[in-house]
């Protein structure tokens, strides 16, 4: 099975390779910006669309000038990624899949730039090395190993200040079979989920676990003065406690997701409108801490490279609220805080998630109470 798949790694760039990066993140930025600026102008004032072939001809004639002759030393592919990513902003905005595209700020903590491999251009130097365009031979960790082929790679520089690349790595891989199981799954806030099978798993609530320490550090923040090279130090370790509590939460979910297709051939959801129900601000710090949507991505690519299925339910299916039993709908149910109830028409005692969860299962597989 031919698929695509990324592999990120932490790099310690020296102090030579760390200006170009910030040198090639500037020039991208520029590049970015510049065109933006240009397209919007030339809209406004005739209205003439540009493309990406235009800029891109426009991108080699400012190289020619020599007030703009610091562009050559950045990538050039990594240039060009930068208005393919313009180009495809404005892609979206058209189709209405997102807003008009926006300026970047060099102000902001965390930038990136991609770059292709280009005549193998991005590859591995031993063990320890690997050799990116324009930066040379950087150290790495390689925590991973595979056996592709690079497609291009991802530059990154956190928050924190700390340095990725991720490489996107087109590989024949074959996966092991996953079980023959079928479990239904309900989501909550105090459990991270239920299943049909009456198994819990506890929600481990990291950003609560992390809470105190967090604001700790985001009130000596406060107290910094502006632009200061002490509250810059500062700003540095609120990051990384934030990127402390991304990394625990990732590994729950890569870990958990893989266990769950690993066991199962059917997983029946709901489908949830996290968007929706962060409107509710009593509960929004919880659900964002919980993840769903990033728990239900992994969920759906992973059963796609293992040959499982991951099934949905209408959001709007009253699957707490029915008896598994024998199908009657109990509207006491509606209040969150009845956790367990029994059913008034065959005398079902229910927990409520677990019910839940076996309704999910049976409506995905076509059946009835």
């Amino acid at each position: 099975m031919v698929i695509t798949r990324g592999y990120k790694y932490r790099i310690y760039p020296n102090a030579a390779q760390a200006s170009s990066i910030d040198k090639t993140l500037g020039c991208c930025r520029f590049v970015y910006n510049h065109f933006l600026a240009l397209r919007r102008d030339e809209w406004n004032a005739n209205h003439v669309s540009i493309r990406y072939k235009d800029t891109s001809r426009l991108l080699t004639e400012m190289k020619r000038r020599e007030e703009t002759s610091w562009l050559k030393e950045a990538d050039s592919m990594a240039l060009q990624e930068a208005l393919r990513n313009l180009d495809t902003a404005f892609q979206n905005f058209f189709q209405k899949h997102a807003r008009y595209p926006r300026f970047k700020s060099k102000r902001r903590h965390q930038q990136s730039y991609r770059t292709r491999n280009q005549q193998g251009g991005i590859r591995f130097d031993g063990e320890n090395h690997l050799r990116l365009p324009k930066i040379g031979s950087v150290r790495i960790r390689k925590s991973h190993d595979f056996d592709g082929r690079i497609l291009n790679a991802t530059v990154t520089r956190s928050a924190s200040g700390k340095c990725f690349v991720s490489l996107c790595v087109e590989e024949d891989v074959s996966f092991a079979p996953c079980g023959m199981g079928k479990v239904g799954i309900d989501v909550g806030l105090k459990e991270f989920f239920t299943d049909s099978n009456g198994r819990t798993v506890a929600n481990p609530r990291i950003l609560r676990k992390y809470q105190r320490k967090l604001a700790r550090e985001q009130r000596r923040l406060a107290r910094k003065m502006p632009r200061s090279r002490n509250r810059d130090k500062q700003r540095i370790r609120v990051a990384r406690v934030h990127e402390h509590i991304g990394n625990i939460r990732k590994d729950f979910l890569q870990k958990l997701t893989t266990r769950l297709i690993s066991e199962n051939q059917v997983i029946a959801v709901e489908h949830l409108q996290v968007k929706n129900m962060l409107r509710n601000h009593h509960l929004a710090r919880a659900i964002s801490d919980a993840s769903w949507s990033e728990f239900f991505r992994l969920l759906g690519y992973k059963a796609a490279w293992r040959g499982a299925s991951v099934l949905q339910v209408d959001t709007f299916y009253p699957s707490s609220q029915t008896c598994f039993c024998c199908g009657h709908r109990h509207p006491i149910t509606k209040d969150l805080s009845v956790r367990e109830w029994t059913c008034p028409e065959c005398g079902a005692h229910h927990d409520r998630d677990e019910n839940a969860a076996k309704n999910i299962l049976a409506r995905t597989l076509g059946q009835t109470a």
